[in-house]
């Protein structure tokens, strides 16, 4: 189940990237490369830009509705991302042994 979440997951985040991507911006984007002019005949006046905003929001909902379905499937698993660290501590500084302690001279004793 992991791996199928996974791999839709990794499916609908490059999707949103394209749709992301296609939309035309202030100086026409990607989509006006890819032939931008002839949008405008097949989506209508406004072209793609609702038809890629509406599928923009859909991918979104979708990455979105996986990445929570992956954080329960990690939750019922008991599992945390600390559970991937090493046992052994990590590399530090050496330790430095503790100073002997200072023997203060006794006093005197008064006659």
């Amino acid at each position: 189940m992991n791996g199928l979440a996974l791999t839709l997951l990794i499916v609908f985040g490059i999707l949103l990237i394209g749709t992301i991507l296609l939309q035309p911006g202030t100086k026409g984007g990607l989509g006006a490369s890819f032939g931008g002019g002839g949008a405008n005949s097949a989506f209508g006046a406004q072209g793609a830009t609702p038809f890629l905003s509406k599928t923009t929001y859909w991918l979104a909902g979708g990455f979105l509705a996986t990445t929570l379905f992956i954080e329960v499937l990690i939750i019922r698993e008991s599992r945390s991302v600390l559970d991937k660290t090493p046992d052994k501590p990590v590399a530090t500084a050496p330790a430095t042994p503790a100073p002997a302690p200072v023997q203060v001279p006794a006093a005197p004793a008064k006659k």
